[in-house]
């Protein structure tokens, strides 16, 4: 989208990095879901970020949030709580899908956006004994659509007006 950057910053590089992390005016929160909950890694990406949260460095930022597991259900929705509790801690502004469940009726399909059927972040899911390479296109686009919304939100709340998303 046209006036936005995404920089990818790992957990594991945040330290180093924190000044690209505080400018930011949208942070996407993702953490793949592991034994029912964000993974180790990201829980301590969390605890860190009380230094941020106690002078709210990060208050009236755009939030959202994804997360990705081996299973269909695979407890995403408390690793999305967790991603959106965090946000809230911070004072942020949580941005959701802003779509339908898909693949819900008997028309639906795989194919769907949004084919898991959340409203609070973008959950993608693989076989395990395939990896994050057999994401389905339709997990990935939904992603994409997360990742434009919150450009979009982010974009109009720094006073930027652009069309809304087709």
């Amino acid at each position: 989208m046209p006036g936005a950057a995404v920089t990818l910053i790992p957990v594991a590089e945040v330290e180093a990095r924190e000044a690209e992390l505080n400018a930011a005016d949208a942070i996407i929160f993702g953490a793949p879901t592991y034994m029912g909950s964000a993974s180790a890694p990201f829980k301590a990406f969390m605890d860190a970020s009380s230094k941020v949260w106690f002078r709210q460095g990060w208050k009236d930022k755009i939030g959202a949030g994804f997360t990705h597991s081996g299973s269909q259900g695979g407890d995403k929705y408390n690793t999305i709580t967790q991603l959106f509790t965090l946000a809230m801690q911070h004072g942020m502004i949580w941005v959701g899908l802003g779509l339908m469940p898909g693949n819900n009726s008997s028309k639906g399909s795989i194919n769907d956006l949004n084919r898991l059927g959340s409203s609070t972040g973008s959950l993608t899911q693989s076989n395990t004994d395939q990896g994050a390479e057999a994401i389905l296109q339709s997990d990935l686009k939904t992603a994409e659509h997360l990742g434009r919304r919150v450009a979009l939100v982010a974009l109009q709340f720094t006073g930027e007006r652009v069309a809304e998303m087709a």
